[in-house]
């Protein structure tokens, strides 16, 4: 097995280790869906309280050929929900950290981020979909032939299916 399949398996155990923690009277709703582009990833949304959450991605990099390995943990506040006939559409501003490249040989790089997240949230389906651009500072690259200090935006779409 390769060092990248390897590693997505202890964080897919992991993910189900945090899944398992949560019990109904910690949240309003969980959410679980996939997230598509930089990063790319399985997506586990729990709420916290009315306007706070937790997101936890596990995955890749990107989508791209060189994709690492990547995970991250993110606090989400909900700004405001728009609320219409069918959707609710909450601003959501975070702030968590990230990892990637764990599993490979050229380095583990940490990282800083602040995502803001627009949602379309279905009231008649338990169905979320929604888009992301994060600001990244990355603060620690453990490869030694590289800057420790860069900042990135990354982004993408995902949708979450709640229960």
């Amino acid at each position: 097995m390769t060092g990248y399949h390897h590693g997505m398996r202890k964080l897919a155990l992991a993910l189900v280790v945090i899944v398992s923690m949560h019990t109904a009277a910690d949240a309003e709703s969980i959410g679980i869906g996939i997230f598509v582009g930089e990063p790319l990833g399985l997506d586990l949304k729990i709420d916290l309280r009315r306007r706070s959450s937790i997101d936890v991605v596990i995955g890749a990099t990107t989508v791209n050929d060189n994709r690492e390995s990547y995970g991250h943990v993110t606090y989400l506040y909900t700004l405001h929900t728009g609320r219409g006939q069918s959707v609710r559409i909450p601003l959501r501003l975070g702030l968590g950290g990230a990892v990637s490249g764990v599993t490979e040989e050229n380095g583990t790089r940490f990282a800083a981020r602040v995502p803001f997240e627009l949602g379309l949230r279905f009231r008649r389906s338990p169905l979320e979909i929604y888009g992301e651009v994060a600001f990244v500072l990355q603060l620690l690259n453990t490869n030694d032939n590289a800057e420790n200090v860069d900042t990135d935006i990354d982004g993408g779409i995902g949708l979450r299916v709640y229960f």
